[in-house]
């Protein structure tokens, strides 16, 4: 019996993933819920487990886009696995005699012609979109034509060069969910009105608490108390001192919620992901840090769901881990705001008029000005930094102990 395996729903609004990667060769021998392929969405990459056991035949390449519902691959139950080392290749055969005529490449050699080097009307707008002529391309189409195929593959000069270095390149295709990230981030530009204000926090009140409980917190919860958890729960007081900063546009409506779920940007082995941390107005300092560690995990080892990633209505982004002292965060949409998180330095500061040495972060707030005015946004920063300057009234009700759960 030959099972047809078809492309399982990711999640709601995708509707075609792409092959990522073979993870077993055409022909192979699989076992029913071995992983047998990955496969990208607008959203995340899964891994496509084997239905039944059997011998796998291919019905798509790396790099197809396939629609949700379309078979991807043929596994012939009635196959037996084969003798010996389970890790041998074997190969699926067709009862029909090979057709010699699609084993073979044929060559042909066309003849020059007038229509040798002109460029289609579409291959000649992607060469003036690269700044090149017809003169530095071959055509692959009838009689030497230039085709829109051949513009696209074509790279333009990167000049003469004077030395013996090496001037190689590649080119390789991105994956689904990259190329969405893209598309995304240049349609936040465009489409919305981006502001960013500024401002800086003195982090000695937090690493003095830090440095008071974090051994033991670690120890009783096997979590860090790290810096996520005093961000995660400033921003929740200052998103429910500032509710329009946790609102977002659906075209001439404005869509407030009751809820704070904050995204937290992570960097993934496929890039860029942004996991979701639901209810956090709900969570202690010890739910908060339990939650990023396992989304951080479940994003690294490639594990992360779409349904994880899915919502949010407020991000925070630490672009500190990599060294960052400044940026301006790209709002992740729907939503209308997002906290950037930098690196932290000891600078000059006065403190009781007085010039000391204090551990400083600049952080910025990215906003969506159509929705949120100056007030809102300044005000919610300066809430933030306000918290976080004073963790132990504003955050903890002044009892460390007991809101750590120590």
């Amino acid at each position: 019996m030959i099972l047809e395996m078809k492309v399982p729903s990711p999640g709601e609004s995708i509707t075609e993933v792409e092959i990522a990667q073979w993870l077993v060769e055409d022909g192979d021998y699989v076992e029913k819920d071995q992983p047998i392929a990955e496969v990208d969405s607008d959203k995340a990459t899964l891994e496509l487990p084997a239905e039944e056991s059997g011998i796998i035949t291919f019905k798509a390449e790396e790099g197809d886009a396939v629609a949700v519902g379309a078979v991807v691959c043929l596994i012939d139950m009635d196959a037996k696995k084969p003798e010996g080392d389970s890790s041998e290749k074997v190969k699926a055969k067709s009862e029909e005699p090979a057709d010699n005529s699609t084993s073979k490449i044929q060559h042909s050699t066309s003849k020059e012609t007038y229509a040798t080097g002109t460029a289609s009307p579409a291959a000649k707008k992607v060469l003036a979109e690269k700044g090149m002529d017809t003169s530095s391309i071959k055509g692959t189409g009838k009689d030497g034509r230039i085709t829109k195929e051949d513009a696209l593959k074509a790279v333009p000069s990167m000049g003469t060069p004077t030395s013996g270095g090496n001037r190689g390149s590649s080119r390789k295709k991105m994956s689904m969910l990259r190329r969405k990230v893209a598309q995304r981030l240049v349609a936040v530009k465009n489409e919305t009105a981006m502001l960013t204000t500024f401002n800086e926090v003195n982090m000695q009140p937090i690493f003095d608490l830090r440095k008071i409980y974090k051994e033991d917190f670690k120890a009783k919860y096997g979590v860090s108390l790290g810096f996520m958890s005093f961000f995660t729960k400033a921003v929740v007081r200052a998103l429910e001192m500032y509710p329009d900063v946790n609102s977002m546009i659906d075209g001439d409506f404005k869509i407030a919620h009751d809820f704070i779920d904050i995204s937290i940007a992570v960097s993934g082995p496929k890039g860029l992901m942004v996991p979701v941390i639901r209810n956090a107005e709900n969570l202690t300092f010890r739910g908060v840090e339990s939650d990023v560690k396992r989304l951080a995990i479940r994003a690294r080892d490639g594990q992360i769901t779409v349904d994880e990633m899915t919502g949010g209505t407020f991000t925070i982004t630490n672009g500190g881990v990599f060294g960052s002292m400044l940026s301006t965060p790209i709002i992740n949409p729907p939503q209308s705001a997002i906290l950037g998180m930098h690196n932290i330095v000891n600078r000059p500061m006065a403190v009781n008029n007085e010039v000391v040495i204090q551990p400083i972060m600049f952080v910025a707030l990215s906003y969506d000005h159509r929705i949120i005015d100056g007030k809102e946004s300044v005000g919610f920063l300066v809430a933030v930094k306000e918290a976080l300057e004073n963790p132990l009234e504003l955050l903890m009700n002044g009892d460390a102990k007991k809101a750590l759960e120590m």
